[in-house]
């Protein structure tokens, strides 16, 4: 994914189900003009549905033929995506 044309998406700190419609919106708008990095490196708590969506959206993105890449995740994000075995499925879309 060209990092450079990418549309940026911050995460809150916050990542459960209050916030799910907002960042889903914001992330199906972004992935309609292109490449999107969506920065991970704030996100204090997070549920296992947001985890989900972040995975539809990269699913979406595909079907788009765009790039969407998860950047600098939290230690918390990371955690969470290890212990609930979500490695696998995330593997192409976690970048640094």
């Amino acid at each position: 994914m060209n990092s450079i044309a990418a549309r940026s998406v911050a995460l809150p700190a916050i990542l459960d189900l209050d916030a799910l419609d907002g960042v889903r919106d914001t992330l199906l708008e972004a992935i309609e003009v292109g490449s999107v990095s969506v920065n991970a490196a704030g996100v204090e708590r997070v549920s296992t549905n947001a985890l989900f969506m972040l995975l539809s959206a990269a699913g979406s993105a595909r079907r788009n033929q765009v790039g969407l890449e998860v950047v600098n995740p939290s230690r918390v994000m990371a955690t969470a995506i290890e212990r609930l075995g979500l490695g696998d499925q995330f593997e192409g879309t976690i970048g640094r």
